[in-house]
């Protein structure tokens, strides 16, 4: 069991949490633990592709993002679970290693798609996490 876990969520995705969750509420300690739940809006990548957007679009997105991952966490989170949701934003696979560590949890728990020719056995936001991370990672097959 682990004291602090952290649960990377695609709320667009159900493959994304619909195993994953379990796993992470199996893994984080019944007494005192809490689980970390974070979804993340990725940034636009080019500033040219920016400038089709308004200008307060990433803001909203961020807000609407955020209203999304809290009614979540309402309905799929046991009230017994202490759980701590969080928005982040840029390339998924930084943001949830640089959240691991600013939260300093104790282990991360995320899924991966079914493996496709390209990506051999993970998904490729799961094997560089799984790569780069300095707590344990837990991938749990998604599909």
């Amino acid at each position: 069991m682990f004291k602090t876990v952290l649960l990377p969520v695609d709320l667009s995705a159900d493959t994304s949490w619909s195993k994953a969750l379990p796993a992470a509420l199996r893994l984080v300690e019944p007494e005192d633990g809490v689980l970390h739940v974070a979804s993340v809006l990725p940034d636009f990548g080019a500033s040219m592709v920016s400038s089709y957007f308004s200008r307060d679009f990433e803001e909203k997105a961020l807000h609407e993002l955020g209203e999304r991952l809290s009614e979540w966490v309402r309905e799929h989170v046991p009230d017994s679970v202490v759980v701590h949701p969080h928005v982040l934003h840029g390339r998924v696979y930084d943001e949830i290693i640089s959240a691991a560590n600013r939260l300093a949890v104790d282990a991360i728990v995320m899924a991966s798609h079914r493996p496709e020719l390209s990506d051999y056995l993970l998904g490729p936001n799961a094997a560089r996490v799984v790569r780069h991370a300095r707590q344990s990672v837990f991938v749990v097959r998604g599909e």
